[in-house]
């Protein structure tokens, strides 16, 4: 295999780039007044129980995730659960939803439901209503829906139709604010897309709205309403992007922002997750590394027969290191237009994973470590301030 470097032993095929995303957002925030986060201390938080029909959990990516009062709603998603996808294994999205509470600083889990219809990919934003989740289904039927989840005081969870997208929806962000929930980007009716909509919660109206400057097509961005605007870094297609957007939605326009960058180093988000801390600052975990994406989607498209078949193999089997997702916990500041590090995650890095912020402890729920491998591990990170 001699037009492939040993050393990037990474590849990214259409199938896996879209099983990362895990898009989620949050109108919740934590208390302003404590100061900065100095670092954060992580612990294992427990695992999900097997979904219906399997003995054992293996993990999912492009999971539903969010916080509905005192409870954590985590589920759907989807893996390889016969066969691993280097032998042809085929993706399984999951209708299994699962309301957790927080007991002895783990995730104990107080119901398990299923749907009637599979989900993932979708778009998450907790509120003080409950969970909005916004497309993400492989059903065409299901895959443009806007619903509410919700539970009540003792765990049992319930689900609200609240409208339809013109579109199915899937790897694309979302953000709401009042009654009105800011969609686009990702996949629209199963093409990569640059435009954003406004759709209105109390009549189901759809606005089309300025399409994000940039790249004509970003999946699996990170996205989150700080101050009066919707702030949109990264995501990625045929490459990894690290710039970074603005909406003012007074005037419908986009504005540039900082891009992804610590000191010298520019750093993909792309199907990352994001937090909002405060009404200023936005925290993400994980991301694609830009340099190995690159060359592995450009290689993928050079190679053929046999050296493909090579290259694929000792893609699937390298160590997760190798691919040299981000790791570090990064804080991005409205404010100051700057991002800043507070540390690096002791875990695998992870895409697609479930990351919901709930007063000082942070989850990160499952997610991929590397394309086709998913991690089925849950992790709680306690928020230490300066």
């Amino acid at each position: 295999m001699k037009r492939v470097s040993a050393t990037v032993a990474v590849l990214l095929s259409a199938a896996l780039f879209a099983g990362c995303s895990s898009t989620s957002a949050t109108e919740k925030i934590t208390d302003s007044n404590k100061g900065d986060i100095k670092r954060i201390l992580w612990e294992h938080a427990g695992d999900l129980e097997g979904q219906n029909g399997y003995d054992k959990n293996i993990g999912t990516a492009g999971l539903l995730s969010g916080k509905s009062g005192d409870f954590i709603i985590a589920g759907g998603g989807a893996n390889f659960p016969d066969e691993p996808v280097a032998k042809g294994g085929t993706k399984k999205h999951y209708p299994d939803v699962y309301v957790l509470k927080k007991e002895d600083g783990r995730l104990k889990q107080v119901n398990h439901t299923t749907l009637d219809y599979e989900i993932g990919y979708g778009s998450s934003i907790t509120t003080d209503e409950g969970v909005y989740y916004i497309g993400g289904s492989p059903d065409e039927k299901e895959g443009d829906n806007v619903t509410l989840f919700t539970t009540d005081d003792k765990g049992k969870l319930n689900t609200k139709h609240i409208g339809d997208l013109p579109f199915t929806f899937s790897d694309g962000i979302a953000v709401k604010r009042d009654n009105k929930i800011y969609v686009g980007l990702g996949k629209q009716n199963g093409e990569p897309s640059n435009k954003i909509y406004e759709f209105n919660i109390e009549n189901g109206e759809v606005k089309a709205l300025e399409p994000i400057p940039g790249e004509k097509t970003r999946n699996q961005s990170v996205v989150q309403f700080l101050g009066d605007s919707i702030y949109v870094f990264s995501g990625g297609d045929k490459t990894a992007y690290t710039d970074g957007y603005k909406y003012d939605i007074s005037k419908n326009s986009w504005s540039k922002v900082s891009n992804v960058k610590i000191e010298d180093e520019e750093i993909s988000l792309l199907g990352a997750g994001s937090v909002k801390l405060n009404d200023e600052e936005m925290l993400v975990i994980g991301g694609f590394n830009k340099t190995v994406y690159d060359h592995a989607v450009k290689t993928m498209g050079e190679l053929k027969d046999k050296e493909l078949a090579d290259f694929k193999e000792q893609y699937f089997g390298a160590d997760p290191s190798e691919l040299r997702w981000n790791k570090k916990i990064l804080v991005y500041n409205a404010t100051d237009d700057k991002w800043s590090s507070i540390g690096e995650v002791p875990f695998d890095a992870p895409c697609g994973e479930g990351l919901v912020l709930d007063g000082d402890n942070i989850y990160s729920i499952n997610g991929e470590i590397k394309p086709g491998t998913r991690t089925n591990r849950t992790y709680v990170g306690t928020l230490v301030y300066k």
